[in-house]
């Protein structure tokens, strides 16, 4: 086969200096046809292998049939059905360029977002355990936000899954940057829009903002591809090597992370999320001047045991207003009891299971209420008549004594005959 530098060589001295091609021939020990097809060719020669076959092919027929009939049958369970006798990256190979063939292509498209145009939402479960309470420790959810455009990253830790909870952490992030994207997109959390329609506390949160809550196709991550990477990078990059004495301390450690995070250079878009985070901010939707709808709200009578639940955390009340309506507002930080509009708790709230927080005040209410219930008692008791031998004596009602000796001072009116 003739080499790349003959073949040069040969089209350099009939093009460029006009030699014959029995002279080239000649000088280069070569064919004249030889010299003719090189001459011909407008490509370099190029050495060609004639492929050898493969192992696979006499059972690509059978492989086929199974793809036919199920085309994402695992590669294992084909080599089982075909009795396949060789090591299986042969069969492998094979599999990924006939397979397409049968489940079909499902390509990407690049996306690109506008600024001020989205951010994604998720939650992410880091497996570090953060001590709530003395020999209590507990895996609690983190809320993660990303802006499309500038890839800038914030997240908080929050208490639970519920709506109330969710909300006040999306709050913070969104009050935290000071504007909100036009779109909020969220995979199917319950508490969001688990039946595939946004729930009415979120449709509510969204419509506070004038934004929109959009929810991604069940079982497609790649829909909101860029908060699942930055809950990747955080489960890499932060949580690795670091111990937490608490929630806040948690959120503390997060948050000087995220200052870092932010200022690195992202491929994606070429540039530091921290940079375009101004340009994503002009084009973003102005905070009403309101708190829309957040925190864990609910309303009961408040019973004999002056306690009122949130999540499994029991919280004492004001003792003073058993028996009537209060109004419970819970957020990541604090609980609050309203009673007809006043006041009648504020408690820390409590990250633990099924703890008990108690306000010293509240258990000397209780205490001063039942002792005067008690004396108040007592003193019924001593303003009743009771008889020499010490027992009470019975009162009668008037009429009693009217039946008893036969007087009726309601006569029946006559009329003269």
């Amino acid at each position: 086969m003739l080499n790349v530098e003959d073949w040069a060589e040969i089209r350099r001295l009939h093009r460029a200096e006009g030699v014959p091609i029995k002279e080239i021939s000649r000088r280069l020990g070569v064919a004249r046809n030889t010299v003719r097809a090189a001459l011909s060719s407008e490509r370099p020669p190029k050495y060609e292998r004639a492929p050898r076959g493969s192992v696979v092919d006499p059972f690509e027929p059978q492989i086929r049939a199974l793809l036919n009939e199920w085309p994402r049958m695992p590669a294992p369970v084909i080599a089982e059905r075909i009795g396949w006798p060789h090591s299986m990256p042969p069969l492998r190979k094979r599999l990924a360029v006939i397979r397409p063939e049968y489940v079909g292509i499902d390509p990407v498209d690049r996306v690109t977002y506008e600024p001020g145009e989205i951010a994604q939402c998720d939650l992410w479960f880091p497996e570090t355990k953060v001590q709530v309470a003395a020999g209590q420790e507990r895996v609690l959810p983190v809320l993660v936000m990303s802006l499309g455009f500038s890839r800038f990253m914030t997240a908080t830790m929050i208490p639970t899954r519920q709506a109330g909870d969710i909300l006040s952490g999306m709050w913070s992030l969104i009050s935290g940057i000071g504007r909100v994207t036009k779109t909020l997109v969220w995979d199917r959390e319950s508490a969001i829009g688990g039946t595939g329609r946004v729930t009415a506390p979120a449709a509510a949160f969204a419509g506070t903002l004038a934004t929109k809550i959009k929810l991604a196709p069940p079982r497609d991550p790649e829909y909101k591809g860029i908060v699942e990477r930055n809950n990747q990078y955080l489960e890499t990059s932060f949580l690795p090597g670091r111990q937490f004495a608490s929630p806040a301390d948690f959120n503390d450690q997060l948050g000087d992370w995220l200052i870092r995070a932010n200022a690195r250079t992202v491929r994606s878009i070429q540039g530091r999320p921290v940079d375009l985070l101004e340009t994503d901010y002009l084009s973003m939707l102005p905070l009403p001047p309101i708190t829309p709808p957040i925190g864990l709200n609910h309303r009961i009578r408040l019973s004999r045991d002056y306690y009122v639940r949130v999540d499994t955390v029991d919280y004492s009340v004001d003792p003073q207003v058993i028996g009537r309506f209060v109004d419970i507002t819970a957020s990541p930080q604090e609980v609050r009891v309203l009673c007809e509009g006043q006041l009648v708790a504020r408690h820390t709230r409590s990250w633990a299971k099924q703890a008990v927080v108690t306000d010293p005040v509240h258990v000397a209410t209780a205490a001063r209420l039942r002792q005067a219930l008690a004396l108040d008692r007592e003193r019924r008791a001593a303003a009743t008549r009771q008889h020499a031998d010490g027992h009470s004596v019975a009162l009668r009602a008037l009429p009693d004594y009217d039946a008893l000796f036969g007087v009726d001072f309601n006569p029946p009116s006559t009329k003269a005959k």
